[in-house]
């Protein structure tokens, strides 16, 4: 999610002019509710039935176990969405800044979600910094992804023509709302990769 795949995208001919540059259509708005929706249930789904053990098994010193991946969601759901969302929202629209935005929404999207590119997480974002049990930590999850997908259903602000700088470089504040349901299901991923480790408990 660095620069490398930023400029990766600019390399595949992705330009601003091929971009929505009107406020969120009706079909935008289903899709993002669809996607928030599908990536929540992913992290329910993953974690359903798994044991305090299970929970907590790591492959290696190097790798979170599924405990520490939803504790770090947890912190970027609120410090993201503060970040990109909240932020771009207290900014006034200005369309023209769309050209700054440098990447199509699927795209952005699969690059979030995809594992093949490894990034090391910053110090803030860390599981470490979440010391509650799993429940607690999975009960503050799903309620602050209820409130933004609630938010998502009711908004009329103009996400289209608002901004938020990202690793990936300037996204507008509709993407960042898929940036961080695409956050989820990348970390979802790593759950799966933990299970699906050879010396993961049986139960």
């Amino acid at each position: 999610m660095r620069i490398r795949l930023f400029t990766l995208l600019i390399g595949l001919g992705m330009s601003a002019s091929s971009f929505a540059q009107s406020p969120m259509t009706k079909e935008e708005r289903a899709f993002a509710i669809k996607y928030m929706d599908e990536a929540t249930k992913g992290v329910e789904q993953t974690t359903k039935g798994l044991s305090a053990e299970q929970l907590a098994y790591k492959p290696d010193a190097n790798t979170w176990s599924v405990e520490e991946c939803l504790k770090h969601m947890a912190i970027s759901e609120e410090t993201i969405w503060t970040g990109f969302v909240t932020t771009a929202l207290q900014t006034a629209p200005d369309p023209s800044k769309r050209a700054e935005v440098q990447v199509e929404d699927r795209m952005l999207l699969g690059m979030i979600e995809s594992r093949q590119q490894k990034v090391q997480t910053q110090a803030p974002f860390e599981p470490t910094n979440k010391p509650e049990d799993f429940k607690t930590v999975m009960k503050e999850f799903k309620s602050l992804r209820a409130e933004h997908a609630k938010w998502m259903k009711n908004t009329d602000d103009d996400l289209r023509n608002r901004y938020a700088q990202t690793p990936v470089g300037t996204i507008d504040a509709y993407q960042a709302v898929l940036f961080i349901s695409g956050h989820v299901k990348r970390h979802t991923n790593q759950m799966k990769e933990v299970i699906a480790s050879p010396g993961f408990p049986k139960q």
